[in-house]
């Protein structure tokens, strides 16, 4: 996918959703990190089902330890992996405490240094919380970069080192969600929706559908090879 291509792809994105938003449900810092935690391995509306009563009765560092790891694993049970994830999300509360005054820190290093906390996850927070022009590459995303020629890559670490360098720089505050959007919805793994994809004419996929008018109706026709 060549620069212009690029330009009007992400133009078309920002104009079908100015404002993309991450699709976990929070109210601070703090709750998007527990949150991004929890979905590794897991849906978004998983995940919001059970910090919606996970958050209502512990939403911070402290209250969260308090809580103790029995209450949180009852909260969380239904997220795969939660044993783990009780596990690392104390510890990570422990240590927002002890070395960040019970903020979330908004350094890569710092943030990696949680348990729990990977790459990934770190470039989320920064991206959704500091605002910072991150790329959090999801299976979503890494299909969606090779699939369409955006930003293809063997694995996700080059994945995310060509999309921060080929996407045109007023876009790439907000390209995580709209690329994670249209890879969620969209562009799936199984049975992509090329017909009704609005940026389908700069994709470099080659087993997209096109289609063909007949008067009254629209059909898909032939796959491009």
């Amino acid at each position: 996918m060549n620069r212009d291509d690029r330009l009007k792809f992400f133009a078309q994105l920002k104009k079908d959703n100015p404002n993309p938003k991450t699709e976990l449900k929070y109210n601070s810092n703090f709750e998007l990190l527990i949150a991004v935690i929890l979905s590794a391995q897991a849906t978004d509306t998983s995940v919001n089902k059970a910090t919606e009563k996970l958050y209502r009765v512990a939403n911070t560092p402290q209250s969260i330890l308090s809580l103790g790891e029995k209450k949180l694993k009852a909260h969380i049970k239904t997220i795969g992996l939660f044993n783990t994830k009780a596990k690392n999300i104390l510890k990570t509360c422990q240590i927002l405490l002890d070395e960040h005054k019970g903020k979330v820190p908004d350094t890569r290093q710092s943030l990696e240094a949680l348990p729990g906390v990977g790459r990934k996850t770190a470039n989320v927070v920064l991206n959704t919380a500091f605002s910072k022009e991150t790329m959090a590459v999801d299976t979503h995303i890494f299909r969606v970069s090779n699939r369409t020629g955006l930003a293809p890559g063997k694995n996700v670490l080059e994945v995310e080192r060509n999309l921060l360098k080929r996407i045109p720089q007023e876009y790439l505050l907000n390209a995580h969600h709209w690329l994670i959007l249209l890879g969620r919805y969209v562009c799936t793994a199984r049975s992509p929706k090329c017909v009704s994809c609005k940026v389908a004419e700069f994709c470099r996929y080659k087993y997209k559908l096109t289609t063909v008018s007949y008067t009254h109706l629209t059909l898909p026709t032939k796959r491009i090879v």
